[in-house]
Formats: structure tokens, C-alpha cells, sequence
């Protein structure tokens, strides 16, 4: 559920980049399986394989600082060649045991929304793991 201005921002660096499932052990698989040493999840865990194997947001926020006084600039500047590009997160409930996702009318309005924006964005609906509720995401370069 990466922001698009981070993924656009790495391709410009060229540095590669992958989605993974939700999940720190999804994102954990991907580091293995590619041999690279960060992941994050847009919920704010951030995995740093040389530093540890679980997200921890001290670890982060310690390696984030140590990027701001080695590169002599404020967090400010470094940040200002990002841009983030608008994302809205829907929460909707649902009873029963089916999985909406798998409804048509679901299916249909993603196909439609994902035609609208084109390359401008992207859609990702999730089923929650751990209530009934599945989790709607927009993001997108423009929105209107």
C-alpha cells in the first residue's frame, strides 16, 4: 500500500522496488528472497534485515536521524524530493462468511475505477484477517 510518489521516487533512483502482500512476513519473504536489507508496509513498520528482522519503529526512526546528520541536511530536505501523491482508505463492514471481494458487482466497480485512473492510480481492496471488514484503497496522482 506504498504511496505512488514513493514508488515513482525510487524508480527515478533506479532503485528496484517490489509490492509485497499486507504482512511484515510477506514483505520479510520478499527481503529473502531477493537479498535486500529494507522493507516497509505503509502502516509504519519498516524491516531493516541488517539491523533486525521484525518491524520496530525505534530501529527506524534511529537509522532516519542517522540519514540526517550524515547527510548534513534537515529531514525537511530530504524529504522535499518525494511527492506524495493523495490516497483515501475506506473501511467497510460486512456479516456473513462470504467474501465480498468475490461478489460481481465488487469486481465490476474495481474494474471501472482502475479504467478510470489509468496509470494515474492504482485500487487495492484487502479482506481484514482479523475482523469482518475489508479495507478500500485509492490512490492516485490526481484526484477529481
Amino acid at each position: 500500500m506504498t504511496n505512488l510518489g514513493m514508488e515513482n521516487g525510487l524508480k527515478q533512483l533506479g532503485i528496484p522496488f517490489v509490492r509485497a502482500a499486507v504482512g511484515d512476513r510477506y514483505v520479510m519473504e520478499q527481503l529473502l528472497e531477493r537479498d535486500w536489507r529494507i522493507g516497509a508496509e505503509n502502516s509504519g513498520h519498516v524491516i531493516l534485515l541488517d539491523k533486525v528482522t521484525t518491524g520496530d519503529a525505534i530501529v527506524a526512526a534511529l537509522q532516519v536521524l542517522a540519514s540526517v546528520v550524515g547527510a548534513k541536511m534537515s529531514l525537511n530536505e530530504l524529504a522535499s524530493g518525494m511527492t506524495l501523491y493523495p490516497q483515501v482508505l475506506i473501511n467497510v463492514r460486512f456479516s456473513g462468511d462470504a467474501n465480498p471481494l468475490e461478489a460481481e458487482a465488487v469486481k465490476q466497480a474495481v474494474a471501472k475505477a482502475e479504467a478510470d485512473l489509468g496509470d494515474k492510480g492504482r485500487v487495492l481492496l484487502r479482506k481484514s484477517g482479523t475482523e469482518p471488514c475489508c479495507e478500500s484503497w485509492l490512490k492516485a496522482r490526481m484526484m477529481r
